[in-house]
């Protein structure tokens, strides 16, 4: 598990209408932590590959879509089983192309399958109608108000954590009657691959696809008239380009882009060892590379330095290198491009005369020159930074002391951001008071993180963070139309009449 793998150790095709498909070109998977090594290559689809994904897809929905939610989830609960079997391999393959030590990789596609079955969980639900009744007085009529699947949808994820996104959305999409491609990232897409096409086989072919390739390749699988709704996780700027490409023909778009999201620690919070635990993996885990992760900490200047402490404690203890080796805590930044903005920051902020502490020794051997960054904490630095006001996506966070609360509110909301955010107190009252100002989408309590997401909870952004939610029955909704069929009492109208 340990050895590093060769170009030919991994290989993924396409999946359409129910066939793997190869392709002369290939995506070439790089190992983020050791430089020239590749992981293993995935299908590069054409331009016809894609329209082939999407027609498939399309001719799967009528009969999908024709089915009770109570069905498509008999056959999707037969689709999923059996997906442990391969967990330890999923994970070691994601390992190695993303970078993120092992037993992240390995909750990373444990999530997907949680995700999953809460869905199926919501069969009954899916369908449920509602009616509304005659008004006395108004006109006599009885409305029903019921959804309907949209038709071929398309999800692409991200290389943080793909496979666990993905389940945020696929699952929902499809019990709601949709048919779907799944576009797995171009740089780590070897380990979605795999699994979706290991779902995909148990069910009826077309009904769920995947899709390869270099981005420039993908435009059908968004701007395509067949396509009615896409659901992207990724940046601001991608997120951006794909609502440009959906405009075209009027698809629907769910966007989760990037967060700014502050950790608000009030001066009754409790920072014992649990708490202080909680909060270091909300800033450090995939080191830093997570859209929820806590990206500002600003805490009541009584307690600055205790909250230093204890993250500096923290910090000693990391240790940097190759994610399926046994004791490393901390890997490589996935792209060399993020391990330079990263630095750059770091950098920014020194020039500036910030307090910069630097934790952790980079690795040396066939690492050196991997894409790894020391993990850093920025002591009050000037808020006007771009370490505070640019999402680092990387293992460094800004502490900003406040005097008062309203003032820490006014801090955490002055961003582009609105993902989500965290409360850190004793006080119920506080926590819901500060909570219910916050400009975003979710907000923990004495908490923070993906690992610590409540999975049934909608979940999405606010301003730049983008719009629309994943999960529970609102992710559901978020894949279906809503349709009223509304009937007149004639005799009720007539007696009006009189």
């Amino acid at each position: 598990m340990g050895e590093t793998a060769n170009a030919t150790a991994v290989r993924t095709g396409l999946f359409i209408g129910g066939e793997e498909r190869f392709t002369d070109r290939v995506l070439t998977v790089a190992d983020p932590a050791k430089p020239g090594v590749v992981v293993g290559e995935a299908a590069a689809a054409s331009v016809d590959d894609v329209a082939d994904a999407v027609q498939a897809a399309a001719a799967a929905y009528p009969a999908w879509a024709a089915l009770s939610p109570r069905e498509r989830a008999a056959k999707m609960a037969e689709a999923v089983a059996g997906i442990a079997e391969d967990r330890d391999t999923d994970a070691a393959i994601l390992s190695q192309e993303n970078g993120k030590v092992r037993g992240e990789a390995w909750v990373d596609a444990l999530v997907f399958e949680i995700r999953w079955n809460l869905a199926l969980m919501l069969a009954d639900e899916v369908a449920r109608t509602r009616t509304l009744d005659p008004v006395p007085g108004a006109i006599p009529v009885s409305t029903e108000v019921a959804y309907q699947p949209l038709g071929v949808v398309t999800v692409i994820v991200p290389f943080n954590w793909p496979i666990a996104i993905l389940g945020a959305a696929l699952p929902h999409a499809l019990l709601a009657g949709n048919t779907a491609i799944v576009k797995p990232p171009p740089s780590a897409p070897l380990a979605t691959a795999r699994l979706v096409q290991r779902v995909a086989e148990k069910l009826p072919p077309g009904v769920l696809n995947v899709v390869t390739g270099a981005d420039e390749d993908m435009a059908g699988l968004i701007a395509h008239r067949d396509v009615a709704k896409v659901c992207f996780t990724g940046s601001v700027a991608g997120g951006t380009r794909i609502m440009q490409l959906a405009a075209q023909n009027l698809t629907r778009v769910t966007l989760e882009l990037g967060g700014n999201d502050a950790a608000i620690v009030l001066a009754d919070a409790t920072l014992d060892d649990v708490h202080l635990d909680r909060l270091f993996a909300a800033i450090y885990d995939t080191t830093g590379q997570i859209c929820m992760n806590a990206k500002r900490v600003f805490v009541h200047r009584s307690r600055r330095d205790e909250l230093v402490a204890g993250l500096t404690a923290r910090l000693e203890r990391v240790r940097l290198g190759y994610g399926l080796d046994e004791g490393t805590t901390m890997g490589p930044l996935h792209q060399p491009a993020q391990k330079a903005f990263v630095e750059e920051l770091v950098r920014e902020a020194k020039e500036a005369g910030a307090d910069v502490r630097e934790f952790g020794e980079l690795p040396a051997g066939d690492l050196a020159g991997g894409n790894f960054v020391r993990p850093a904490i920025v002591v009050d630095p000037d808020p006007s930074l771009r370490i505070v006001t640019e999402e680092q996506f990387g293992p460094v966070i800004p502490v900003l002391s406040f005097d008062d609360e309203s003032e820490a509110v006014r801090l955490a909301n002055d961003t582009w951001a609105g993902l989500g955010g965290s409360v850190w107190t004793a006080s119920t009252d506080a926590a819901q008071r500060v909570a219910t100002q916050l400009v975003c989408g979710y907000v923990w309590i004495n908490d923070h993180g993906a690992t610590r997401l409540d999975l049934r909870a909608p979940f999405g952004g606010m301003k730049h963070s983008g719009f629309g939610r994943e999960q529970g029955i609102d992710g559901v909704r978020a894949f279906q139309d809503t349709r009223a069929i509304a009937t007149l009492d004639p005799d009720a109208l007539a007696s009006m009449a009189h």
